[in-house]
């Protein structure tokens, strides 16, 4: 008798095996995430990847907070005001200076003279034709005899002059004068054309600083941080 323990199996009572072999199991964080469908390991990547997005944005959000109040004075009164107030001082700003001069000027001119030149000296005249002397006396033997004489042509007399000459002439003036100066110039800076810009530049920067000046300074001025919500804001705003 034979046991059928030592029967060939049958192979009508054997299970179908598989052609191929079966593969070895995936490893876990491949079985975690693939699973062997496609669309949950897609789902899967992206929430993690969208975790961790979030997180990193998260934690960049906190430190703006941290930080958005000293941010906001350092660009509001730093840099805002600042520039605004400083292009309003430059416009309201002198030049005030000492130019030197030193140049050459001609001067080409007429002018009027006019006065009276007394005169009173003696001197010596000369006769430049033969002159006749009416009713003259002379003294001869200490006789004193009048008689009519003529003087030569060339004879010296000396003569007192005792007069009062009028002058009135116009004598050209053409002359060459050096000039040396130190003029004192104060300009002052919104009289001139660079008052537009200036303007325009606090216009510009006027916007702004309306807009950073209706911000609040700190979490304390936020509507929301009530007496509730204190500590929420003291922990995402720190202390400013």
């Amino acid at each position: 008798m034979i046991s059928s323990s030592t029967l060939p199996d049958d192979p009508s009572t054997q299970p179908p095996q598989d052609k191929a072999a079966k593969p070895q199991d995936a490893p876990g964080v491949e079985r975690f995430i693939w699973s062997g469908k496609l669309k949950e390991a897609f789902w899967t990547i992206a929430c993690i990847v969208s975790l961790t997005v979030n997180l990193i944005l998260f934690v960049i959000l906190i430190l703006l907070a941290r930080n958005v109040f000293g941010l906001k004075r350092l660009v509001q009164y730093q840099l805002i005001d600042g520039l605004h107030s400083n292009f309003v001082k430059m416009d309201d700003a002198h030049i005030v200076t000492t130019i030197l001069v030193s140049d050459t000027i001609k001067v080409e001119d007429t002018i009027p003279v006019v006065f009276n030149l007394p005169l009173k000296q003696q001197t010596q005249v000369t006769l430049t034709r033969d002159t006749q002397v009416k009713d003259a006396t002379i003294f001869l033997n200490g006789k004193a005899v009048p008689l009519d004489i003529i003087l030569k042509k060339g004879t010296d007399l000396n003569i007192a002059l005792d007069l009062v000459v009028p002058v009135s002439q116009t004598v050209p003036v053409v002359l060459t004068v050096p000039v040396q100066l130190k003029v004192p110039v104060d300009i002052a800076l919104n009289k001139t054309d660079l008052h537009e810009p200036f303007v325009g530049l606090q216009n510009v920067l006027t916007p702004y600083q309306d807009l950073l000046g209706k911000l609040p300074d700190s979490w304390k001025q936020i509507p929301f941080c009530g007496p509730l919500t204190n500590w929420w804001c003291r922990a995402f705003f720190g202390s400013q």
